[in-house]
């Protein structure tokens, strides 16, 4: 499929170069729009208007939504007034909006000033909704009927203002006053008798969002539920908007993209990673890293508070890093684990007690399990040939069940952090490793030390 891809570029970049038009016209409309912004992705910029005036006009917007921003802004800066009014037009409404967010402020101008006054309207309507809720992802392009329409009344409705509609599948039933109380579908009108009513057909137990709701949430009831569109409503259960499937994806794929951001400590950005400079990059990923080399001085501290136990037996010293490995990959498991259970929505802060009941009784069948193997693992191989200060069986002893404190820590650790992150309003995918991974090093050596002192001492000579 690559292969086809790269061929498929370079014949049209080989068409351009020609002016074979004609050609390249009848190539590009048996192409769908996101194969064509790719295309535009891979051309000179002085290519890409020509190419661009080549298709069809609602060819030329869908197109036009699935391209990066920088494409955006350069095809946008070489339009002329009537030729931006075009693809404006073409727009669907929550398509213009999410171009508007994105252009600087030069660009929104010449964007405003050509959509018609309805457009502009509607446009400045979402805007003011926050972002990231479900008032600026709808889409006001719906089908709305009237309780008292006939199913071949509602038809007739459907093929006159169908056209301009994101979607016609799913029909909303309004009363007078635009209060939601029901759908239908365009099947059930279609199999319906001509005289049959649309309050006999609709379906009045209709799942809505509010304009205000996170638009996380949102995408995730189209998973819960297999909506094609979803009703938005607002205080008084007016309909304002719907949003979509291909909406509801998009959120879905940059609140994952955030969230693996955020739990590689990582700060979010808007731009792919190929569109993003060095010191773009930079940006996002030293504050981050300043933040944990910062927090990991805890970790020195601690050991050099404990100078003494480790001069008497220097072998403790060359557990410390698996010691502190396992603590933070457990905790890992459990963040990652609560994290994705709170984004699905199958956990709350109130259920906090029962994931430490479940993660602590998960830790001790762990940590006994890593204790056991690695008791003999130290008595038997590592030190075997062991001639030094201290008892290998005390030495195996201290670090096996130092294994099992710190896996019930980290477990604990884990999953607790997300969930009170959740409480006070932060992201929980920000405390995921390396965070969790920092915070039980420290947790790690203050278990190690505080059974090695007593253990050790007592066979000292």
């Amino acid at each position: 499929m690559v292969q086809v891809n790269v061929t498929l570029t370079q014949t049209i970049k080989k068409l351009l170069e020609d002016k074979k038009y004609a050609t390249l016209r009848d190539i590009l409309i048996t192409m769908m729009p996101y194969d064509i912004a790719a295309v535009f992705e891979e051309l000179q910029d002085e290519k890409m208007p020509i190419l661009f005036r080549l298709l069809p006009k609602e060819l030329a917007a869908e197109t036009f939504v699935e391209m990066d921003e920088e494409t955006q802004k350069f095809l946008i800066h070489g339009f002329s007034d009537s030729e931006l009014k075009e693809v404006v037009d073409e727009l669907f409404l929550d398509d213009a909006v999410d171009l508007i967010e994105e252009m600087p402020a030069n660009v929104v101008k010449r964007i405003l000033r050509t959509a018609d006054k309805d457009m502009r309207k509607q446009i400045n309507e979402l805007l003011k909704y926050p972002e990231d809720s479900a008032g600026s992802i709808m889409t006001t392009e719906y089908i709305s009927l009237r309780p008292d329409m006939t199913a071949e009344m509602a038809i007739k409705r459907i093929r006159r203002t169908g056209v301009d509609k994101e979607t016609i599948y799913t029909c909303y039933v309004n009363d007078e006053n635009n209060k939601l109380i029901g759908i239908t579908t365009v099947k059930d009108l279609l199999l319906a008798n001509d005289d049959d009513v649309v309050r006999d057909l609709m379906e009045e137990n209709v799942i809505s969002v509010h304009t205000l709701d996170d638009q996380e949430k949102v995408a995730q009831m189209f998973s819960n539920y297999d909506f094609l569109a979803l009703p938005v409503v607002d205080n008084e259960q007016r309909t304002v908007g719907i949003v979509t499937i291909d909406d509801a994806i998009d959120v879905i794929q940059e609140e994952a993209t955030e969230d693996i951001e955020k739990m590689a400590a990582v700060l979010p950005s808007d731009k792919p990673y190929m569109k993003t400079g060095v010191f773009g990059i930079y940006r996002k990923r030293v504050p981050w890293l300043l933040i944990l080399m910062l927090s990991a001085t805890f970790t020195s501290t601690i050991i050099s508070s404990f100078d003494a136990v480790l001069s008497q037996l220097i072998i403790l010293s060359s557990f410390i890093p698996m010691i502190t490995g396992s603590g933070g990959n457990a905790g890992s498991q459990a963040s990652v684990s609560v994290i994705r259970a709170l984004s699905l929505g199958e956990i709350e802060f109130k259920s906090m007690f029962s994931v430490l009941w479940k993660e602590v009784r998960v830790a001790v069948l762990c940590g006994i399990t890593l204790a056991t193997a690695n008791f003999f693992k130290l008595l038997f191989f590592d030190l075997r040939t062991y001639s030094g200060p201290g008892d290998p069986i005390m030495i195996s002893l201290t670090v096996s069940l130092t294994l099992i404190g710190t896996i019930i820590m980290a477990k604990v650790v884990g999953s607790s952090l997300p969930l009170l992150a959740s409480k006070i309003g932060f992201d929980p995918a920000v405390m995921a490793n390396p965070l969790i991974s920092t915070v039980c090093d420290s947790l790690s050596l203050l278990i190690y030390f505080a059974i090695a002192t007593p253990v050790l001492a007592s066979v000292m000579p």
